[in-house]
């Protein structure tokens, strides 16, 4: 029976994000922000690392796990 979640990106899966690669879509859903600002995090260098498979970006859901913790602890000590 599928859940009503399935589609949804922010599926909890492994730590309350997908067991697959993220993209740049699934990366502006999880944290409610326009796309450019996902894309200006990467030129910047700012965001979540990503890799390049081919001309596709991807991000690793451990990636992201750790730059939401890395942020929250430096938010937490400011």
């Amino acid at each position: 029976m599928a859940k009503p979640t399935d589609s949804d990106p922010r599926a909890t899966l492994r730590g309350g994000l997908p067991d697959r690669y993220l993209d740049t879509d699934d990366l502006a859903v999880i944290f409610k922000v326009p796309k450019e600002t996902v894309y200006q995090w990467r030129k910047k260098r700012i965001g979540p690392p990503g890799f390049r498979i081919g001309k596709y970006v991807r991000y690793d859901p451990a990636d992201v796990r750790a730059y939401v913790t890395s942020r929250k602890n430096t938010d937490a000590a400011a």
